[in-house]
């Protein structure tokens, strides 16, 4: 089960990540500049945050098994279309169609762990689930360094292929169906249409306002419009009779904080790790195998600690390595703003990912047992995925804006040192928000009321076999003093 679930949701995060190192080589080929880049990344991020939720809710109503396998489908059909892009629009679009097929697979595989392992074993399995997840986001620029420099930045997407059919085989062979009985059979279409479309105005908007201009009709249309179809959606969900989000889960203290502080340390992550790379490469002369390779160390210690740190926080709860684990990583990140034209990876980069490592696998178990927990087994599927959807949407969030706060103009792009100088403030600003999700956790977050265990079961000594042969004594148990033994009497 771990097998197929941690890989199902792998190959997800390794597509995320692994586009980032052929990022440069494919807007050489491509001809392209630094906003076709950014839409390689968003329009996939976009469709995945768009439709978590319904991924998440069709799994709690029609079985999560069944709509993991179809996402799995769906995303190796993308990512085939991907590989085959003959332009760089084509490519974007096909980039969207993987966001949905991750958007189906995403939430079922960590429900299904949630739905199917004992409680006492759940800390533990999130947190292999969280390690070896992590490990195909640290993994991926590696090997799509090692891909785009060997063969062609077109292979990135064909490993997928292999991947998802030995998870449909595990799958369909070890997996055990598992639905919410309390779900209703209606989805909350509208509300998931005005969140993707919601979406991908506000980011629109933020990812072109830097080259149109925030005052041109295009970034004012499409950013008011999708601020106004995500309140919509708000109103939609508070009126449905069956709300993709049930408003239960929001009653929770734990679950609305422990999503904040995802959002926030997520941002911070995806903002970093879509920009190194690309300063690896075109600000200090890194090839792309060396930028992904950069990344190793916290693939390492992901693979390393990530369980051990889901256990510790089932022994002494989630909120201290919650507050520590983004402060050493926003460490990490602070780092990386010694990042020259001339670095050495020894000097520079491999200290900060170190640390950088460290910090996240403190943190990512402890997270996302914290907010399942706090929604309980019923809501396992949707809980699962709105954690999904706000890191992703985080992220997404990030990569739109953190180029401009940075100063990362088009011009900027093209120019080394202008582009490394302005990756420094970037890297601060990465840090500074990691720092502030370690505070948020050290003020909200709580250890969980564990659930109480039920009432050992007791058998009656009348229940016995009854006595054979010439013994007819009997236990005499009323007139024995306390703590003596009892004797026995003739019957």
């Amino acid at each position: 089960m771990l097998l197929a679930t941690v890989l199902g949701s792998s190959i997800v995060s390794l597509d995320a990540t692994v586009v980032t190192v052929a990022l440069p080589r494919i807007g050489q080929d491509f001809g392209t500049g630094l906003s076709a880049l950014q839409w390689t990344v968003n329009a996939y991020t976009l469709t995945l945050a768009g439709f978590l939720l319904l991924g998440g809710s069709l799994g709690d109503r029609y079985g999560r098994r069944k709509v993991f396998l179809i996402g799995v489908g769906w995303f190796a059909t993308a990512s085939l279309l991907c590989a085959a892009a003959p332009t760089a629009d084509l490519l974007i679009a096909a980039r969207a169609l993987q966001g949905i097929g991750g958007a189906l697979l995403i939430p079922g595989s960590l429900a299904i762990i949630e739905a199917t392992f004992r409680p006492d074993d759940r800390p533990a399995a999130i947190g292999a689930w969280s390690g070896l997840g992590g490990v195909a986001v640290a993994i991926g620029p590696f090997l799509g360094g090692w891909l785009v420099e060997a063969v062609s930045w077109r292979l990135i997407f064909l490993i997928n292929l292999p991947l998802a059919a030995v998870v449909v085989g595990v799958s369909l062979r070890h997996v055990p169906e598992t639905r919410d009985p309390h779900a209703t059979r209606g989805l909350d279409l509208p509300a998931t249409a005005l969140t993707a479309l919601g979406l991908a105005g506000v980011i629109y908007a933020l990812t072109e306002g830097s080259s149109l201009g925030w005052g041109s009709p295009a970034v004012l249309v499409t950013g008011v419009g999708g601020a106004a179809a995500l309140a919509a959606m708000v109103v939609v969900e508070a009126h449905s009779p069956h709300p993709m989000l049930p408003p239960e889960i929001f009653r929770s203290r734990q679950f609305d904080a422990a999503n904040l502080v995802t959002f926030i340390v997520y941002a911070a992550l995806g903002g970093s790790t879509f920009l190194l790379p690309v300063v690896l490469q075109n600000a200090v002369g890194f090839s792309p195998i060396a930028a992904g390779a950069a990344l190793l160390p916290v693939t390492i210690l992901m693979l390393t600690l990530s369980a051990r740190t889901g256990r510790l926080s089932q022994r002494i709860g989630p909120r201290l390595p919650m507050t520590f684990g983004p402060v050493v990583a926003g460490a990490g990140l602070a780092l990386l703003t010694r990042v020259e034209a001339d670095s050495s990876y020894l000097g520079t980069v491999l200290p900060a990912m170190v640390v950088f490592g460290l910090g996240l696998a403190l943190t990512v178990a402890p997270l996302t047992s914290t907010v399942l927990a706090a929604a309980g087994d019923t809501h396992a599927g949707v809980a699962s995925a709105v954690n999904n959807d706000v890191s992703r949407v985080g992220g997404l969030v990030a990569v739109a804006t953190l180029p401009v706060l940075a100063g990362i103009s088009a011009s900027a792009y093209l120019h080394p040192a202008e582009l490394a100088a302005a990756f420094h403030t970037a890297m601060w600003i990465t840090a500074g928000m990691c720092v502030t999700g370690g505070l948020l956790a050290l003020l909200t977050i709580r250890r969980p009321t564990p659930a109480p265990r039920p009432a050992p079961v007791h058998h009656c000594p009348l229940d016995a076999t009854p006595l054979r042969g010439g013994d007819r004594s009997v236990l005499t148990l009323g007139s024995a003093a306390p703590g003596a033994t009892p004797t026995r009497s003739s019957g």
